[in-house]
């Protein structure tokens, strides 16, 4: 019989850091990873030789990052895995890393994830050297496909473009408050619609910006938090943990895998007090919310602007500012996504911080195809 994370013995979260997320600069990729695992084992309160395994996520980068990040932490002959999962790069290398410590292989695991984007121009996907040509290349770029889907969200339910564009005034304000964020400025509903457009209704503060940064965080089991003496204050336990790829797409992707971390976990959607998903353009947050159950189909926009989705509201979706603020350099993004819940669920949020949160949710997709979910609970 197939089994679930919550089937093998517990795996919490005690360690998180970031190399803020930043417009691409000449700092090397190497320098932006250390920052965070130092940062990560600073707040776990663990020296580097207590690392077990390593699992480093990249989408943009070349062949083995990896080697040349972890040399500089000590030559340890701990395991290396490098992870490639488009968007959601960094979500599979947690959730292996959790499998990995649930299972008992190991007791302490890092998962981290940097990129750096190689230039202005666009990375090829592999699915462009293929060999089949399609006729709508040069035609649909995913900002014209979200800019479709806003658009038939808004008729669909008889919204405005305006009020889907709130979505990125949310998460600004919420990015506006976070150290971490790449873009760290409060915007107005006037300034996110007098964006520079980008195709259809959609303009550049209504979608993720390019940049690079990395984020670290370490699991343990029970024994190692024990034996190493890790404060009560830091654990946060990965109560499901869900993976997908496409068989349906989207929004129904999203339904599919989020049920399955519900149930796994014995949680309702009305339970989750903080959600981190992937908000790439702002019409992805109002589809998301409404495919995990949050709220029902044709409602998100209208709970949008009730405040349902702002810190201190009904759920907190993104308080770290989501793709569109806090940014998406792809391979540290879902695990800057734990890292968030983390600090939020141990009430060390700040700013951002939902009141009385304790059960949390982070979900990302990678090109559509592939989707991940993690819930997060403390006690």
């Amino acid at each position: 019989m197939t089994k679930t994370l919550k089937d093998l013995r517990p795996v919490y979260v005690v360690g998180v850091g970031w190399h803020r997320y930043q417009p691409l600069s000449e700092t090397s990729y190497v320098t932006l990873a250390l920052k965070a695992i130092r940062d990560a084992l600073a707040d776990a309160g663990i020296p580097w030789p207590e690392i077990e395994s390593a699992y480093v996520a990249k989408a943009l980068l070349p062949m083995a990052p990896g080697r040349p990040i972890l040399r500089h932490l000590g030559a340890s002959g701990i395991e290396l895995i490098h992870v490639e999962n488009a968007s959601a790069s960094g979500s599979a290398a947690f959730r292996k890393a959790c499998i990995e410590v649930a299972s008992g292989v190991t007791d302490v695991a890092l998962a981290v994830g940097v990129n750096k984007p190689r230039g202005a121009g666009p990375n090829p996907r592999a699915e462009r050297m293929t060999g089949i040509d399609s006729i709508a290349d040069d035609a649909i770029a995913p900002f014209t496909h979200f800019a479709l889907l806003g658009d038939q969200y808004a008729q669909r339910w008889g919204v405005p473009h305006e009020d889907i564009a709130r979505v990125g005034v949310k998460n600004h304000a919420n990015g506006a408050r976070n150290p971490n964020a790449q873009r760290q400025q409060a915007r107005t509903l006037e300034e996110i619609l007098g964006g520079r457009p980008v195709a259809g209704k959609l303009t550049t503060l209504q979608c993720t910006p390019v940049g690079e940064g990395a984020a670290a965080v370490i699991v343990m089991s029970e024994d190692a938090i024990r034996r190493l003496g890790v404060g009560s204050d830091k654990p946060v336990r990965v109560t499901g943990s869900a993976a997908r790829s496409q068989r349906v797409y989207d929004a129904m992707l999203t339904a599919e895998t989020t049920q399955i971390v519900l149930k796994e976990a014995g949680l309702r959607p009305d339970q989750i007090d903080v959600v981190e998903l992937h908000d790439a353009f702002t019409v992805e947050e109002l589809e998301y919310v409404e495919a995990m159950g949050l709220c029902a189909p044709g409602q998100a926009v209208h709970l949008l602007k009730d405040g349902a989705w702002d810190i201190g509201g009904k759920c907190a979706v993104s308080p770290s500012g989501g793709l569109i603020a806090m940014g998406h350099p792809i391979g540290p993004t879902g695990i800057g996504q734990i890292g968030e819940i983390t600090l939020q669920l141990r009430g060390a949020a700040g700013e951002r911080q939902q009141p009385g949160a304790r059960i949390g949710l982070a979900h990302m997709v990678g090109i559509g195809a592939v989707c991940y979910v993690h819930t997060l609970q403390r006690d």
